[in-house]
């Protein structure tokens, strides 16, 4: 089977989850901003006619959400820029249930001034949760703009702040 994704309920909504056949492309949320058209991501299948990797990321992101995992084994194939593959590779680095700023990414890959760059790149990330683009915030501490809205991100950061016991502030 090639492109096709399966949509599985959530506390903060239903997901979208997408794959190419062999690895998981996508994670959308409902009115997710950069979200393609659904006649992009192929039919929409059934849980259990679902590929493999659809199938272990709707178990996989259940586990999560009921606090039993705090990070994902999933081939991941997203599509974007070299750039953009670069800052979302950074974003899986980003510990659970912590927190970094866009100028820490920027940081981090070693382009201190392309903060700016680091957060259009975040917005762009198409694996919503599994990488998590939710854990990055402002300089200031302030819960900044969120593909799946500013609700969804702090239930997210509130989750694995709950989790783990910690303080993201």
């Amino acid at each position: 089977m090639s492109t096709c994704h399966l949509v599985v309920d959530s506390p903060v909504g239903d997901l979208t989850l997408v794959t190419d056949g062999a690895a998981l492309t996508a994670v959308y949320f409902v009115e997710h901003r950069h979200a393609p058209d659904v006649a992009r991501l192929g039919p929409r299948v059934d849980a259990g006619d679902a590929p493999e990797v659809l199938q272990r990321t709707a178990r996989q992101l259940e586990e999560y959400f009921a606090g039993r995992r705090t990070d994902f084994d999933l081939p991941l194939a997203p599509t974007g820029t070299a750039f953009q593959q670069q800052v979302w590779a950074a974003l899986q680095e980003i510990p659970y249930a912590r927190t970094r700023s866009y100028g820490q990414l920027a940081l981090a890959l070693g382009r201190p001034g392309a903060s700016r760059a680091v957060g259009l790149a975040n917005g762009r990330n198409p694996i919503s949760i599994v990488v998590p683009c939710h854990r990055v915030i402002g300089a200031d501490g302030s819960l900044t703009g969120y593909g799946g809205g500013a609700a969804r991100k702090q239930a997210l950061l509130d989750l694995e702040r709950s989790v783990d016991g910690v303080s993201l502030w």
